[in-house]
């Protein structure tokens, strides 16, 4: 079975650094680059796909709300989805001309924070996403979560779609994420995260907070690049997924 191990990087900014790129980049095979809205730059996005390319790492863009100050986790009201639509499209623009300059295709869509959890239960925002990835490139891939809207939007646009768990993070009974404002919704042991994501894949299911399962097909595991220790638990994810006789390969290969 093929599965994909994914992350969020180039989520630095001029002098400030966040994240272990390159050490993250020898173990996901799928990386979320942020596009400027949230985190990111030219400089540290070239740099990011260059590092992703020499790694043999699928690209893909990370668009977010215009909220450098919150790193993209604010919810950010009162514009439309026709506004919203038009900044993501400018954000997959960006990284898909700067991966092109380099001869590396862009590979996926993956909204980030406040935007992504948000789209995944407001169909008029999931829609705007969708829209905006076909606009600019039907053969884009759509990072969803699996029976939310985002994944709605894709199947009804016509894009190919990635059906994401996060290793780091816990789950409602809706399928949603649990607020990072409430105790347990960031898991930081990476043994417990690697062990829960075994326990996902075995069951076909995402496993909620209070136990349930939610059943769906599996494509990709997200790690959280800013997460502390997220390396060392993208490490022992892939140790144990390899383990347990699962190949590694970027998003592209995982639903060719």
């Amino acid at each position: 079975m093929l599965i994909d191990l994914n992350s969020d990087m180039g989520e630095s900014f001029g002098a400030w650094k966040m994240g272990e790129d390159d050490e993250m980049l020898e173990i996901v095979t799928s990386a979320n680059i942020a596009c400027g809205f949230h985190a990111g730059d030219p400089d540290v996005m070239f740099k990011t796909l260059s590092a992703a390319k020499a790694n043999g790492v699928g690209a893909g863009a990370h668009p977010s709300f215009m909220d450098i100050q919150g790193f993209g986790r604010r919810q950010i009201l009162g514009e439309s989805p026709a506004q919203l639509e038009r900044q993501i499209v400018y954000q997959i623009g960006a990284l898909k001309a700067l991966a092109e300059s380099m001869g590396y295709p862009l590979q996926h869509v993956k909204t980030h924070g406040a935007m992504g959890n948000m789209a995944a239960e407001d169909p008029q925002l999931a829609m705007a996403v969708a829209k905006a990835i076909h606009s600019v490139d039907p053969s884009l891939i759509m990072v969803v979560m699996p029976g939310m809207e985002t994944e709605k939007a894709a199947e009804k646009i016509g894009l190919r779609l990635v059906r994401e768990i996060y290793a780091d993070r816990a789950y409602t009974e809706t399928g949603a994420l649990v607020s990072r404002k409430l105790p347990g919704a960031v898991i930081h042991d990476p043994q417990q995260a690697a062990t829960r994501v075994m326990q996902m894949l075995e069951s076909r299911a995402i496993i909620t907070l209070d136990g349930k399962k939610l059943p769906t097909r599996i494509d990709s595991i997200c790690v959280h690049g800013d997460t502390p220790g997220a390396v060392e638990m993208a490490r022992q994810l892939r140790t144990l997924l390899e383990g347990n006789g699962l190949t590694l390969a970027s998003m592209a290969k995982v639903i060719a």
